[in-house]
C-alpha cells in the first residue's frame, strides 16, 4: 500500500482546558510530518484573533506549514484584507478560503454590504496578492445551500478558475461518496487536486449530529455498529477500523492525500495514520 501524504485540521481554543488539549494534540501529531495543518475560523468569524494566534504559534513552535482559514462572514473587504496582510507579514503562505457559515442566529449567509459576496470573490482577491497557496472547500454531497450535486461541482470548478490551488472536501462516511465526486469533477474538466476530508469518529452521537447539519449521508449500518460497540466498550476500536478501512480503499483508488479533521483530539487520528503506514519522522522532543 502506498503511504499517503497527510494533513490535519485544528480549531483555536476558547478556554484554558481547550488550549491544553490543542497543544497536546499538536505535540502528538507533529512528528507524523504532515504536509500542512489548518486552523479553522469560528462560526460567523468569531475566532479571528484566536485563529491568528494559533496559526502563528503552531508555525513558530513546531515548524509546521500552517494554512489559516479565512471566511467572508461579517467583515468588510478592507477588514478581511487587513487580516490577509497580517498573515503575510507573519510568514503564513497558505490560506483556506471559505464563504463561511451564517453568524449564530441567522438562517442563511448574507454578505456584508461592503464585504466579499462569495468565496469566489475572496479567492480572486487572494490570488491577486500573489502571496498565498489557496486551498478551498468542496462538497462530495450537496451543500445545504446547493440545489443539487452538480451545482457543487460547477461551483468548485469556478473556485479553481478563480485561483484555487487545491480543494479539501467535507467529511463523508463511505469511500464511494468521494470517488463518485472525484470522477464527476474530472468529467467536468476539473484538474486541480481534490483532497478527501476524513473524520475519525471520537463520539458517534456528536459526529452524527454534525453530519445531519452538513447534509452528510449517514449509513444505517453505522448506527447499529456503534450501538453494539458502545455495549462492548469498543467504540474506539470500531472507529479506528472504519476510518482506516475507508482510507485504505481511497488509497487503492489512487488517492494520494488525506486531510484529517482532528477535532483537537490526537489518538484516533494518530492510530489511523499508523495503520496506513505513516510513522513518526521526528521525536517529540524535537518539536516540543
Amino acid at each position: 500500500m502506498t503511504t499517503p501524504r497527510i494533513s490535519f485540521e485544528f480549531f483555536p481554543p476558547k478556554t484554558l482546558d481547550a488550549s491544553f488539549r490543542l497543544w497536546e494534540t499538536v505535540r502528538m501529531l507533529a512528528p507524523l510530518a504532515p504536509e500542512f495543518v489548518s486552523v479553522t475560523y469560528g462560526a460567523g468569524g468569531t475566532t479571528r484573533q484566536l485563529t491568528h494566534e494559533a496559526v502563528t504559534t503552531i508555525g513558530a513552535q513546531y515548524g509546521l506549514n500552517v494554512a489559516a482559514h479565512l471566511t467572508c462572514v461579517d467583515a468588510t473587504r478592507a477588514e478581511t484584507l487587513e487580516i490577509v496582510n497580517a498573515y503575510a507579514n507573519a510568514g503564513v503562505s497558505e490560506i483556506v478560503a471559505l464563504r463561511g457559515d451564517a453568524p449564530k442566529g441567522a438562517a442563511r449567509f448574507t454578505p456584508h454590504a461592503d464585504g466579499f459576496a462569495s468565496s469566489i470573490e475572496l479567492i480572486e482577491a487572494l490570488a491577486n496578492t500573489g502571496k498565498f497557496k489557496i486551498r478551498v472547500g468542496a462538497y462530495p454531497e450537496p451543500h445545504p445551500d446547493a440545489p443539487d450535486a452538480r451545482a457543487d461541482v460547477m461551483w468548485l470548478k469556478r473556485k479553481f478558475q478563480a485561483g484555487a490551488d487545491s480543494a479539501i472536501t467535507q467529511f463523508f462516511f463511505e469511500p464511494e461518496t468521494f470517488l463518485r465526486f472525484r470522477d464527476e469533477c474530472a468529467r467536468q474538466g476539473i484538474t486541480g487536486k481534490i483532497i478527501p476530508g476524513i473524520i475519525p469518529i471520537e463520539n458517534w452521537a456528536g459526529i452524527r449530529k454534525f453530519a445531519s447539519a452538513c447534509n452528510t449521508h449517514i449509513p444505517a449500518w453505522m448506527d447499529e455498529a456503534f450501538e453494539k460497540a458502545a455495549r462492548d466498550g469498543r467504540e474506539d476500536l470500531l472507529a479506528t477500523a472504519i476510518c482506516a478501512e475507508m482510507c485504505d480503499r481511497l488509497i487503492s483508488e489512487g488517492v494520494e492525500d488525506l486531510h484529517f479533521y482532528t477535532l483537537n483530539r490526537a489518538y484516533l487520528t494518530r492510530d489511523v495514520c499508523h495503520a496506513l503506514g505513516v510513522q513518526p519522522q521526528v521525536t517529540l522532543e524535537n518539536v516540543a
